[in-house]
């Protein structure tokens, strides 16, 4: 079945992508829908679910994919970049960006893109220049705060939670399939959203800690555990510590050894 805009956004609602922050850059004023009690800004969704087709249409017109770097900083965006490229093969640059890149060409890493994609303008500022220097266009997921500075297509979400960041990437990355041809949109997408999360590896060493403790204290259900020890001990049970013990109530203690090596010659 098609996937509808209203089902978009209501995924947008369930992971917080609305949620701004109490600042507001006035080139964001226009996707700013509304501002909470608290002082936080609301952003217009159906901005977003536009400005997401926007870039869909904008990295398909690029003919080779690996031509696209997508870059994130951010850890929550790590994950989702690398899934982003694997689905749409765009060129993924997740975790500290190397300064050069697209300016010194003496490097071995030296990059000529024709489309830059960055999870945050504030974090990726060193790509955003160098971006401004080459030339290259930019998209960015903007916050309510972010500086727009070298940025020509601002998507605005909440670049700063981790479920928010991996469904902007999942819905642009479905999106790239639905124009390319490789996806039908009768048939929608089975690959799930919690792909793209980024997930704390401190916290799977804990869980898989976790799991390995509750396999190894699992009640184990042995004779010894649910037999009765009264039953176990025999006929014994119930004798007395202070009696002489069984066939040896006769035992002088004091006679010489016994008669079995009486014969033998020490």
């Amino acid at each position: 079945m098609a996937v509808t805009k209203e089902e978009d956004v209501q995924m947008m609602l369930v992971c917080k992508t609305h949620l701004g922050t109490r600042n507001c850059d006035y080139r964001m004023k226009r996707y700013v829908f509304r501002r909470t009690v608290d002082g936080i800004h609301i952003i217009h969704l159906g901005k977003t679910w536009e400005k997401i087709m926007v870039a869909a249409r904008v990295i398909c017109a690029i003919e080779n994919p690996s031509d696209i770097i997508v870059a994130s900083q951010r850890p929550y965006g790590s994950r989702a970049v690398l899934k982003f490229s694997q689905y749409s093969g765009a060129t993924a640059m997740a975790g500290r960006w190397m300064p050069g890149t697209l300016t010194n060409q003496i490097t071995t890493k030296y990059l000529e893109p024709r489309l830059l994609i960055v999870t945050d303008p504030r974090t990726d500022s060193q790509a955003l220049k160098e971006a401004s220097y080459a030339n290259i266009p930019v998209m960015a997921l903007c916050d309510t705060d972010s500086p727009l500075e070298n940025v020509d297509i601002a998507i605005p979400c909440n670049n700063k939670g981790k479920e928010s960041i991996a469904l902007l990437y999942w819905l642009l990355a479905r999106e790239v399939q639905y124009l390319r041809g490789t996806l039908s949109r009768a048939s929608g997408w089975d690959i799930m959203v919690d792909s793209f999360f980024w997930r704390d590896p401190e916290e799977l060493e804990a869980k898989a800690e976790e799991d390995a403790q509750e396999q190894w204290t699992a009640p184990v259900q042995t004779q010894a555990a649910t037999g009765d020890w009264d039953a176990q001990a025999g006929a014994g049970g119930d004798a007395s510590w202070d009696a002489p013990a069984q066939g040896g109530a006769g035992d002088d203690w004091s006679a010489p050894a016994a008669t079995a090596g009486e014969g033998q010659n020490w």
